[in-house]
């Protein structure tokens, strides 16, 4: 009767189903109804959480595998070398003055493609690829049975654990009278570098707030705004050289309201 009533609530789902949604969960290709549906299933299914979190850190790990192993600059160079034979000197500079006029357009040529089409679709890229992976850090905290390193809800004691751990300092709010409760905090890494994560409920809501060194982000990224990340949002915001990301699934107006809170 409980596996039928479990499955009546669901809409007749059934365990393997919502199993069967986790990689496209994961990537966000599931629509908007498919990822709150399947939100829901993770709080309450301790089975499918651990399934998620393993899958998740199997992708980032393969992830961060793809970039240990890129190829050195000077190879192309190297095998350029081995296979085009040397030329005379005659060779060279007959047709120069040519050569040298179609370079020079081509060049221009490509630099106005480059500055007018590559850039923003990289710029673009970059960010989309930095949202995915904040979302994947606050489903991974969401899914952890130790979701933070130091738990507490007192400022004073969840601030001094990050000394020596990153390399910059930062200030939390004192959050008494508020919607909010800081539940605790932990090191994250994004591209590479170490920044802090604190996490806070509101309501029956967690919200993760990230914060990195503005080096340590593409250049150009964008310093605020807000962003739909799968089925969370995302608000950022620049400020004395660190970059803060608030995300969760709550509304936009929840996260106004801490950013304002935090000193925005």
């Amino acid at each position: 009767m409980t596996e039928d009533r479990t499955e009546e609530m669901t809409g007749g789902a059934t365990h393997e189903s919502w199993t069967g949604k986790l990689d496209a969960y994961l990537d966000g290709e599931l629509d908007s109804s498919q990822m709150h549906e399947l939100d829901r299933h993770l709080r309450e299914c301790s089975a499918c959480t651990a399934e998620a979190l393993r899958r998740l850190q199997w992708k980032r790990a393969i992830h961060s595998a793809g970039q240990c192993y890129l190829p050195d600059p000077a190879l192309r160079e190297q095998i350029q070398k081995t296979i085009s034979p040397a030329k005379p000197v005659w060779w060279q500079w007959r047709p120069a003055f040519a050569a040298a006029a179609a370079v020079l357009l081509l060049f221009a040529g490509a630099r106005m493609v480059q500055q007018k089409i590559v850039w923003p679709k990289e710029h673009v890229v970059q960010e989309s690829r930095i949202v995915s992976e904040l979302a994947d850090l606050h489903v991974a905290t969401l899914a952890s049975a130790n979701p933070v390193d130091v738990v507490s809800s007192d400022r004073h004691n969840v601030k001094p654990w990050f000394a020596g751990k990153i390399p910059f300092s930062f200030d939390l709010p004192e959050l008494e009278g508020s919607q909010f409760e800081l539940i605790g905090g932990r090191v994250s890494y994004l591209e590479q570098s170490p920044g802090a994560q604190l996490l806070f409920r509101v309501r029956r809501h967690q919200i993760s707030m990230f914060i990195f060194q503005v080096r340590a982000l593409p250049v150009d990224f964008a310093s605020a705004g807000e962003i739909n990340a799968r089925s969370f949002h995302l608000k950022s915001w620049q400020r004395d050289g660190l970059q803060y990301f608030l995300i969760g699934n709550v509304a936009t107006e929840d996260l106004g309201t801490l950013s304002n809170l935090l000193g925005k």
